[in-house]
């Protein structure tokens, strides 16, 4: 690591009972060896780094500083924690993670490759680390829709999740811009939330007979034409705007991304992203814990759960890390008895096999002795 690097780091005496570095071992080329190379340190990745430091794994965090959430206001249904700063929240994961001897550092992964069984991590800022294991939470980006004024106020009054942003828009003018089949959904979710909601079905297409009906069960409004672009009046939205120049009030406005898994760096692993189930974007497969059917790495968080809210990622990345220490508990294990089994190099059946095949009958010692003096 250069000087420059900024690093969340803790080294701290044993002898004090407090928290000490976990130890690195070394490759043959002198290089450390970290135990796991955590790529993206969001909610997933440290969540996955505080475990894995507490099971006294060596642990390096690689993230580039692009949360996802970065425009929310705060983090919500996070218990504990609602309502919390999105920044506030990873300030405060990084310390957890250093207290525990995990290492953060501010950088871009620029390239990974497989070495044998472990894996070269290089960055942006010129590190290149060696770990055994890959832990991938480099989340997703959200596809949004080309309308102007969309881009400017995601996160604020743009929203997509109204079990992120519900309560903090309810009984508020809700519209929903369709732009997927899930439009309907989204608006029968928001109506929840606000008896005042608006589908503009923009360029979803026509609706079915039965979505009809549940929209006029639930008295959601629909408006046909193409949405043109957003009215904002002293930085807070207060309507849409239609090509057709009709304005209809709102306060929020919810639409559906294309969530796109950031992932192309892993390709060279054979880890790519596939088509979600649902259509709503693509995304890394994964099993339960996280494992990814790639030898040595997982996925957590974002990048393979499309859906899962801050507290669901933090929860992935904590099952990812138990799944990745009991592998390497399997493997350091199975070294270990390998090990054991292998004969010491200078000790004494070594000593005795060597001078069985040099010397045969001819190897002296205490039973050529006896048989001298027995002859």
């Amino acid at each position: 690591m250069t000087d420059t690097e900024t690093e969340t780091n803790s080294r701290t005496d044993s002898r004090t009972g407090s928290r000490a570095h976990p130890a690195t071992t070394a490759a043959a080329d002198g290089r450390d060896v970290v135990d796991v190379v955590v790529v993206g340190g969001g909610a997933a990745g440290l969540s996955a780094a505080l475990t894995l430091s507490r099971a006294r794994r060596s642990v390096l965090v690689v993230d580039s500083g692009e949360p996802r959430n970065a425009p929310a206001d705060g983090v919500h249904g996070f218990l504990s924690r609602e309502g919390l700063a999105p920044g506030e929240l990873l300030r405060i994961g990084r310390e957890e993670v250093a207290g525990y001897g995990g290492r953060v550092v501010a950088d871009r992964v620029t390239e990974i490759r497989r070495d044998g069984e472990a894996f070269v991590v290089r960055t942006a800022g010129g590190r290149s680390q060696v770990a055994r294991r890959l832990l991938v939470t480099t989340g997703l980006v959200d596809g949004l829709p080309e309308v102007p004024g969309v881009r400017e106020r995601w996160g604020r009054d743009v929203l997509h999740c109204p079990y992120c942003h519900g309560w903090e828009v309810r009984d508020e003018p809700i519209g929903v811009l369709a732009t997927s089949p899930m439009a309907v959904h989204q608006a029968l979710l928001f109506r929840q939330w606000s008896p005042d909601v608006t589908l503009f079905l923009h360029t979803a297409g026509e609706l079915t007979e039965e979505q009809w009906e549940q929209l006029a069960a639930r008295g959601i409004a629909v408006v046909d034409g193409v949405v043109a672009g957003l009215d904002v009046a002293e930085d807070r939205l207060v309507g849409v705007r239609l090509d057709t120049g009709r304005r209809v009030p709102v306060r929020a406005l919810a639409v559906a991304p294309r969530f796109e898994a950031r992932a192309a760096m892993f390709e060279g692993l054979g880890l790519r992203s596939v088509e979600h189930p649902m259509g709503v974007g693509s995304h890394v497969e994964s099993d339960a814990t996280g494992y990814t059917g790639v030898p040595g790495v997982w996925a957590a968080g974002n990048v393979t759960d499309l859906m899962a809210g801050v507290m669901l990622s933090a929860a992935s990345g904590m099952t990812a890390a138990i799944a990745l220490n009991g592998d390497l508990v399997a493997a350091d294990t199975a070294a270990a008895v390998a090990a054991r089994r292998a004969p010491e190099p200078f000790g004494a059946a070594a000593e005795a096999a060597n001078c069985e095949r040099v010397l045969g009958e001819r190897r002296h010692g205490i039973e050529s002795v006896l048989a001298a003096q027995q002859g």
